[in-house]
């Protein structure tokens, strides 16, 4: 049984590392939280910008976009500023794209009509998950920021910018069975490994899985998109709690 395997950390299988929201860290973005994993602590800003992309203009639409970076000493080793180098790296382009997508499928850009809101998910220290806990966060910080537009009265409509919660959990298949909330030990050395991306009402965003020893089953790859299910649920639920104690 999975709630058998032996973990670096003596959690089951099943169990997410500790998690903490802490929202209103910065006073100057509209919507902002410091979210943890374990170890792994990415701040999560939205800003609201009263414009639109050029080719958006007209159309009676706002938008939703999302940056990612990595402070130099995130991890073991220090690593150079990207803006140093010139140039963002694959990865950090890849994880800001899936922040976006993630985002904007929960998105109703006619009712953010006028406006941009920018996400920006800048991870302190990783171990793991960063992504996962990247697009968690940027949805709290986004519903803060859209509550601070309609406080003010500035949307024109009254219909919800976010449709519905998005959030985001790894899950990795190891010869024992299939773990949840990988740190990034786990994460080196499973037979595969997945990115899942749910809306709250259980609809998938989006999924990336990587077969790292060998090509995984269909009956597998079920497996770790049910323990996925479990632990978004656990995280759309926090997500509320947090929400409705800074609302």
């Amino acid at each position: 049984m999975p709630e058998m395997i032996q973990r670096l950390n003596d959690r089951k299988a099943h169990e997410l590392r500790t998690i903490e929201i802490s929202t209103g860290i910065n006073p100057y973005a509209e919507g902002s939280c410091l979210i943890k994993f374990g170890r792994t602590e990415v701040l999560c800003t939205a800003s609201v910008q009263d414009k639109v992309p050029a080719w958006l203009r007209g159309k009676g639409q706002g938008w939703l976009t999302a940056e990612y970076g990595m402070l130099p000493r995130a991890t073991h080793d220090r690593k150079d500023r990207e803006a140093g180098k010139g140039k963002q790296e694959g990865r950090t382009i890849e994880i800001q794209r899936l922040i976006g997508r993630s985002l904007r499928a929960v998105t109703d850009f006619k009712a953010l009509d006028g406006y941009t809101l920018w996400l920006d998910c800048d991870v302190l220290i990783a171990d793991g998950g960063t992504r996962t806990a990247a697009i968690t966060g940027a949805y709290v910080a986004a519903a803060l920021a859209v509550q601070e537009l309609g406080a003010r009265r500035a949307l024109k409509t009254q219909q919800p910018v976010l449709r519905d919660q998005v959030a985001a959990i790894s899950c990795g298949l190891t010869p024992a069975g299939v773990i949840l909330d990988m740190d990034y030990a786990e994460d080196s050395s499973t037979v595969a490994d997945g990115n899942f991306v749910m809306s709250g009402a259980g609809q998938w965003v989006e999924m990336q899985i990587s077969a790292e020893q060998r090509p995984i089953t269909a009956a597998e790859l079920s497996s770790m998109q049910q323990l996925a299910q479990q632990g978004l649920t656990e995280l759309f639920e926090l997500q509320r709690q947090v929400l409705q104690a800074a609302l």
